[in-house]
């Protein structure tokens, strides 16, 4: 089969030929029709969970994807052959991702029929995004009435936390450029602010909300940035941040609540996700559709940071 592959920490990604795996006790092997990437995808390649998992190679990138139940191993009874399917394929011991004409799921993990009537690259791109989006938003206590800023709105996950929170009855605020505001808005951000390199968010959002905010999810800030973000927290609200640039303590010292988030993913949450969307109350935005040959290069672009939104590779 082909896949998009590394042969050691580091190295650069590329299209090889490798063996169909074999699913075992428990397991689902999977013909992948997409599959969405994610920054933890190059992450991973780079070597950032070396010191906790053992990795085998090649190995094969990607976590997310959707496709077809082609076989299942003994004693799997929650999927047959032939189910439509959609989550998280990604086995570094055994080096197997979704990046591949072929994936495994292993037992318990987070793999769920897929949303109704939603095509596959549209499936690809949801599952670690918006899980993250799902959970960053139940931790952060976004409710009813309650005013969030979302802090790199325009990507995977900040779309759809501004979706959620909006669902939720929260006023949003999100960041983005100004070619992506509109599209904001279509997400369910009430207000946008300008995070350009000589923009000051503090001031624009201050200038309309003297009293503070609720909550402020931050996907992108380093820690610098945050602590200054955080002067637009009111007593007792809370920051999150994806990247765990928040120092609980110092939050604390200012009435704050301050969370680094961990992802919790579930086959579970991924079937409350797809119920969200058959009931039209999430939406599901692909910006990019690539081949597996051009995937190295999309890959690329995503490392360096010249993409935004979700990209998805057709296998």
């Amino acid at each position: 089969m082909r896949a998009i592959a590394v042969s050691e920490f580091g190295a650069t990604p590329a299209l090889m030929n490798l063996p169909v795996p074999e699913p075992g006790p428990g397991e689902v092997l999977v013909k992948m029709v997409a599959a969405g990437l994610n920054p933890v995808d190059w992450k991973i390649s780079d070597g950032m969970l070396k010191d906790a998992v053992d990795h085998a190679f090649p190995l094969i990138m990607g976590m997310d994807g959707a496709g077809v139940v082609e076989a299942t191993g003994r004693g799997e009874t929650s999927f047959r052959p032939g189910d439509q399917v959609y989550g998280q394929f990604f086995m570094a011991p055994r080096g197997l991702g979704s990046f591949a004409e072929y994936a495994i799921a292993a037992p318990g993990a987070a793999v769920a029929a897929m949303p109704a009537g939603m095509i596959y690259s549209q499936a690809a791109a949801v599952p670690t995004a918006t899980m993250t989006a799902l959970n960053m938003v139940e931790k952060a206590g976004v409710d009813e009435g309650h005013t969030v800023l979302v802090v790199g709105a325009t990507g995977g996950v900040g779309q759809s936390a501004v979706q959620l929170a909006a669902d939720r009855g929260a006023k949003v605020i999100a960041t983005a450029r100004g070619d992506m505001a509109e599209e904001m808005r279509r997400l369910g951000a009430d207000e946008i602010v300008d995070h350009g390199r000589d923009a000051d968010v503090n001031e624009q959002v201050l200038r309309a909300h003297s009293d503070g905010l609720d909550e402020i999810i931050d996907l992108v800030s380093d820690q610098p940035a945050v602590e200054r973000l955080a002067g637009l927290l009111r007593p007792g609200g809370t920051y999150i941040s994806s990247i765990w640039s928040v120092n609980p303590d110092k939050m604390a010292a200012q009435q704050l609540r301050g969370l680094n988030f961990d992802n919790e993913a579930s086959p579970a949450l991924l079937a409350e996700i797809a119920s969200l969307i058959d009931a039209s109350r999430l939406r599901v935005m692909v910006h990019d559709e690539v081949s597996m040959e051009d995937a190295p290069a999309a890959i690329a672009r995503g490392r360096a940071g010249g993409s935004h939104g979700k990209t998805v590779i057709r296998l």
